[in-house]
């Protein structure tokens, strides 16, 4: 597939990817993100027994140590499931867990994105850079977009609905 071509369309791989996994995997039905580039499949794991009197840190260790055994013993599997999903909607398939408090993404995909930017643009992120608060540029640029991300949930959600919206109303047509 090149640079300007779409994937096939994914609007039936949350419901394939869940008749896919197994039902003992996770305690409940696995979140599924798409984009044009990457099929991200979390899914939540039991938490581990602790006693009453655990500290944080222990219950973190634990659920740590919880992931890495699921991450170990489902590699083989996951690594099969992916190839299926990959072929089938010309994705990357990426693959994490939430366990109690923590979540942890296995192997996502970084993918690059170029853009022009002007100088007050380019000051924002070299200040970033300067303060240390990024390494590079790239780096500075990511924190941003996670940053925005954060503050507007909200609006993101809304507007991806409307954008749903303005689809299905493009697949229907008018009525003639």
């Amino acid at each position: 597939m090149s640079r300007t071509e779409q994937p096939p369309p994914a609007d039936d791989a949350p419901a394939w990817i869940t008749g896919l996994l197994p039902d003992d995997w996770f305690t409940g039905p696995a979140e599924i993100v798409i984009d044009r580039d990457e099929i991200l499949i979390v899914g939540t794991l039991a938490e581990p027994a602790h006693a009453a009197d655990a500290s944080e840190a222990d219950r973190a260790a634990a659920e740590r140590g919880r992931i890495a055994a699921y991450r170990e013993e489902t590699r083989e599997r996951r690594i099969r499931f992916a190839r299926q999903i990959e072929h089938k909607y010309q994705r990357k398939a990426a693959w994490g867990v939430v366990c109690g408090g923590t979540r942890e993404l296995f192997t996502t995909l970084s993918a690059p994105v170029m853009t022009r930017l002007r100088q007050p643009d380019r000051q924002v992120l070299d200040t970033l850079v300067d303060a240390g608060v990024a390494r590079s540029r790239s780096e500075a640029l990511a924190w941003c977009v996670r940053l925005v991300g954060q503050h507007a949930d909200q609006w993101l959600a809304e507007l991806r609905d409307a954008m749903t919206a303005v689809d299905d109303l493009r697949k229907r047509g008018p009525a003639l």
